[in-house]
């Protein structure tokens, strides 16, 4: 069943402010599929709330333009990037921009994807979209849960939760995307390791004063805008780590927490063999599955100073910063990605009823 803008404006309606339910056990994860009137919802509209825009109220880009990070001039040496790799080419999405526009359709490389940033939880995940599709482009809806974006797709008017990477309601319910390796670094560090990358431009047709955080204190203070489902103080609100997740369980590193020089964290999580990479001085970070599609597990080692590459695997094999094999005698190899991108502390509470924090 489609979700119209006619239903999806009927769970607008339905919003009233959610009693903030504090500590670590206020409930867990999606549960069961509940029917929330006019269109199945995995979420209960009444923790949907909204966010105030209304929908495509924040706009979209889908006619990115891209300079060579080697001569744009609008981008500070200490502004964070999210960072893709299409195909052979490496593009960089600076985030005063995605502050004001949270998505991007870009279909100017090898792959048409969707690359979605959430302000309020500090979240970027990237996608494929569907080409077969007439419209496979995403727009913001408006809506928020956990303080987290809520995108719609323009094909079916399904609604998607950006941090579950999923589809909660509409003609795609349950559909899960195929995810694409989303990193995040400082403009210097991209100019150092990929000089060539091509960067997105501020000419977006909109008018917009990207040399101004929208959110005042929200990035420092412990406030939220918004309520959410959970509260766990372990950490500060705003903490930002990069995680990876199931359902309801996720595991967190903070970001803070790789210290000066790459550290790789040969890790297990829910039965998966993964490694963990990040570098606190240099800001970046990334976990990839360590299970080869032979089978095999590697155990990994870091690299210093010589990025993009970042370790090295017991057979003396070189691996990058986005999990490809350089040399060694899997040259070529790709580690699969898994369900993981950095946020904030108190998005990864809220979502995932079990969080296990690494470095605390």
């Amino acid at each position: 069943m489609r979700t119209s803008t006619r239903q999806i404006a009927g769970i607008r309606s339905l919003l009233f402010p959610v009693v903030l339910v504090a500590g670590c056990g206020g409930g867990g994860g999606l549960g069961a599929p509940q029917d929330s009137g006019p269109a199945e919802s995995l979420i209960s509209p009444d923790l949907i709330v909204d966010g105030g825009p209304g929908r495509d109220g924040i706009p979209a880009l889908s006619s990115p333009r891209f300079e060579a990070a080697s001569t744009i001039q609008t981008v500070a040496a200490d502004d964070l990037v999210v960072v893709v790799r299409d195909g052979d080419a490496i593009k960089a999405f600076p985030e005063d921009i995605l502050d004001w526009h949270e998505i991007v359709n870009d279909a100017t490389g090898s792959s048409s994807f969707t690359l979605s940033y959430c302000p309020l939880t500090a979240s970027a995940v990237a996608w494929l979209q569907d080409t077969t599709d007439s419209n496979p482009t995403f727009g913001v809806s408006g809506l928020l849960y956990n303080s987290n974006l809520i995108l719609f797709d323009r094909e079916t008017d399904t609604i998607w939760a950006q941090m579950l990477q999923l589809a909660i309601s509409g003609e795609r319910i349950r559909e899960v995307p195929t995810n694409l390796q989303v990193l995040e670094m400082p403009f210097a560090t991209l100019q150092n390791t990929f000089p060539d990358a091509q960067v997105l431009t501020r000419e977006t047709g909109h008018n917009r004063n990207y040399d101004r955080y929208p959110y005042g204190s929200y990035r420092s203070d412990n406030l939220l805008l918004f309520p959410v489902v959970r509260s766990d103080q372990r950490l500060h609100s705003k903490a930002r780590a990069i995680g990876i997740h199931t359902d309801n369980d996720a595991k967190v590193y903070q970001l803070d927490g790789f210290g000066p020089s790459t550290q790789t964290i040969n890790d297990n999580f829910m039965g998966q063999s993964i490694v963990v990479v990040g570098n606190s001085a240099d800001q970046f970070s990334a976990i990839y599955s360590s299970e080869l599609s032979d089978g095999s597990v590697l155990g990994f080692t870091p690299i210093q100073d010589d990025l993009p590459n970042v370790m090295t695997d017991a057979e003396g094999g070189v691996w990058d910063i986005f999990g490809t094999a350089v040399s060694g005698p899997r040259a070529g190899e790709q580690l699969a990605t898994v369900k993981s991108y950095s946020a904030m502390w108190f998005a990864w509470s809220s979502f995932f009823s079990n969080v296990q924090i690494h470095f605390n």
